[in-house]
């Protein structure tokens, strides 16, 4: 498939639906909404006439409303392959409190409730069936599935059919049979993180070379994108917490379980809620940090990379990276974590030199070919690049997955514009340094030692290699320590210097040359002054923080109705975005609805949570409510922002294509425990402790 034969759908809201296709009676009836957003409407209508679709939309565009939709307007039961095993229950819950019947199979359930859902299944009693891929290569589940009348698949997270991509899971590959054992049932793959090279790979695996290909934007215009110099991070998080994110719910990614457990001892040591969640605790505690997450207001998550994929809450208001990702799509995925709900969020990463170190560590030890690592060492240097750049990061962001945009406005560099100079004298001498430790010594040391050489440092290193001897010492002490390591940062990103090796050690490359003999310059952004770094986050937060649109007056209202909706959600033990949204309720409480007929009207309030909570939410705003209703909410304050659904708004709808009213949902057991977590990469505990002379 060529990539420029793809349509590509711009994002437009749906303004015209008076037609009121049976997709859009659904959304209105259940959802509450009045219209689709984006492309939405015409990539449900294309599934509901049995066409396939790859659909690549960002996080909190909709996704899951564009398969299930389809489910509950055709005939039979919508199956949903997805590799979130520890958030089916979840997902199942949302949609039951909409009126829909789903079920799910996994590990998690013993034998009574596999046979239970399978019974449903079999007779005709579900819209929804929840699998996980490994369950499609069990004869058994497909003799199931055969036996039963199936109205669509859908492949969610398809980007794990890539087989060098971040998330590659190898039971995917097998999901090109669906077709084959199916034909006529249609099928929609669908992912928030594809670079062109992952769409083709999407395409091509899972055999859907036909189908019709929809491309929305992937800017996410709520999230200010932020990268700072790494010098003390642990403190660089609490003052980003504490200066801005007071309160606020949010996930610290960091690149090992050692890592993990410090950083999240080191913020509740600090007065601050916070849980580790990595692949070595045992399941029971995985599961209550992961549920106490979804369910509570403010708590901070210290996560590896195995945590966050699919977790359906809202209002995360930051995601804080304290080690480089490995890669544009990785770091794309997991910032797209905050503001699910379209309120202005932050996407916060830290990174210096030891972070190049173990990454380049890590590839040249990573399984695979030659030309493996050298893709691994590309998705480096593209990650190195963002961090780097001196233009807009949104503009370099989508550039790298294909798309143009324009400055944003909203991320460090547009807000206060780094200033530029010329570093080809440095990097000269840096690179020289290199050289002569080589060529006069046999040496090689990492960047520490190296600066201190070029910075006339006498240290005890410096004196036991007699390295104030060398011609270069002291040629640099016309730069800061920081401003030299920022040089070095940059020549790593402009491939002009390398790291290699246990230690770190820094080395030439093809192109150092070019730079030694005269014949490239090298532009290079300056390294802001603390003073400087304070005003920028000063106008970072001015600019983030952005009003939401409530009145003063309805200020106190929205808050009893938070309180309300966290105790319902603590009773019936679900997150508290389950109930309502916090865009619902911010336009109740700006409406004051004084009759069921007023609140169903209101965006967000379909049949099923106007027959639930109607009279609850009447009372509430008369001042008839429970005990304690000026509170704030108990569980999270999931939120919804605009008009139409998207995001975690986009949850679920009711109905089915029979029109027949869907049946209450059966009680589910909510003490499982999780299956194993999702794979971390396997040498994140072998990261090397960098020696004496790396500074960083």
């Amino acid at each position: 498939m060529a990539l420029a034969d793809v349509e590509v759908v711009v994002d437009m809201d749906v303004e015209d639906a008076s037609d009121a296709s049976e997709a859009v009676q659904v959304l209105r009836r259940v959802f509450g909404y009045e219209a689709f957003r984006g492309s939405q409407q015409e990539i449900i209508e294309h599934v509901i006439g049995g066409g396939d679709a790859v659909v690549l939309m960002p996080t909190g565009g909709g996704k899951s409303l564009c398969y299930q939709i389809p489910s509950l307007v055709r005939s039979g039961v919508g199956v949903v392959v997805s590799p979130l095993i520890a958030l089916m229950q979840d997902q199942v819950d949302a949609l039951r409190a909409l009126g829909v019947r789903a079920g799910f199979l996994n590990s998690t359930q013993d034998l009574e409730e596999r046979r239970l859902v399978e019974a449903e299944f079999l007779a005709g009693e579900l819209d929804l069936l929840y699998l996980a891929p490994e369950r499609l290569r069990v004869e058994q589940t497909l003799n199931l599935l055969d036996r039963g009348k199936i109205s669509l698949f859908a492949i969610d997270e398809a980007h794990c059919v890539a087989q060098w991509g971040h998330d590659f899971r190898p039971d995917y590959l097998a999901l090109s049979m669906l077709h084959e054992r199916w034909p006529e049932v249609p099928r929609i793959a669908l992912t928030a993180t594809a670079t062109d090279a992952t769409h083709t790979e999407i395409t091509s695996r899972l055999r859907m070379e036909d189908a019709r290909h929809f491309v929305a934007s992937f800017d996410r215009p709520n999230i200010q994108y932020r990268i700072a110099a790494k010098s003390e991070p642990k403190k660089q998080l609490l003052e980003l917490l504490r200066d801005e994110h007071a309160g606020d719910a949010g996930i610290v990614y960091c690149l090992s379980r050692a890592s993990v457990e410090k950083t999240a001892q080191f913020l509740v040591d600090n007065g601050i809620a916070a849980v580790p969640y990595h692949a070595g605790l045992d399941a029971r505690m995985r599961a209550e940090h992961q549920a106490r997450f979804l369910r509570e207001d403010g708590l901070i998550v210290v996560a590896t990379i195995a945590f966050g994929m699919g977790i359906d809450k809202p209002d995360v208001r930051f995601v804080a990276h304290l080690d480089l990702p490995k890669s544009v799509e990785g770091y794309y995925q997991e910032t797209g974590r905050a503001g699910r709900d379209g309120q202005p969020s932050t996407a916060w990463l830290a990174y210096g030199l030891q972070d190049v170190a173990q990454q380049r560590k890590m590839i040249d030890g990573s399984e695979g070919d030659e030309a493996h690592r050298r893709r691994l060492s590309a998705h480096l240097d593209a990650m190195l690049s963002l961090c780097e750049t001196v233009q807009c990061r949104r503009v370099r962001l989508l550039a790298y997955f294909g798309q143009e945009s324009s400055a944003c406005g909203n991320c460090d560099t547009c807000l206060t514009p780094p200033q530029t100079w010329d570093g080809t004298v440095a990097a000269q001498k840096l690179l020289s340094t290199i050289v002569r430790l080589k060529r006069e010594r046999g040496q090689k040391f990492g960047a520490g030692q190296i600066i201190d050489i070029l910075m006339g440092k006498k240290t005890a290193k410096v004196i036991q290699f007699d390295h104030d001897g060398l011609s270069v010492f002291g040629v640099g002490d016309d730069l800061r320590e920081a401003e030299w390591r920022g040089v070095v940062r940059q020549l790593l990103a402009q491939g002009l210097l390398a790291v290699e090796g246990d230690y770190g050690t820094l080395v030439l490359t093809e192109n150092s040359g070019e730079v030694l003999g005269g014949r490239r310059e090298v532009p290079m952004r300056r390294e802001p002054e603390k003073a400087a770094r304070a005003a920028k986050a000063k106008a970072a937060k001015a600019k983030r923080a952005a009003p939401v649109d409530l009145p003063e007056e309805a200020l106190p209202v929205f808050e009893a109705l938070r309180g309300w909706r966290g105790r319902t959600a603590k009773e019936q033990g679900v997150p508290a975005y389950v109930i309502f949204h916090d865009a619902t309720l911010r336009e109740i409480a700006t409406l004051r609805p004084t009759t069921t007929a007023e609140l169903g009207a209101v965006s967000g309030v379909g049949e099923n949570k106007l027959a639930k909570y109607g009279q609850q939410i009447l009372d509430e705003l008369a001042g008839r409510g429970a005990e304690g209703g000026d509170g704030a909410a108990a569980g999270s304050s999931g939120a919804a922002a605009g008009a139409g659904p998207s995001g975690a708004a986009a949850g679920a709808v009711a109905g089915s294509a029979a029109g027949a009213t869907a049946r209450a949902a059966q009680p589910v057991r909510g003490d499982r425990l999780p299956p194993e977590p999702e794979p971390e990469p396997e040498d994140e505990e072998a990261l090397p402790e960098p020696p004496d002379d790396i500074d960083w």
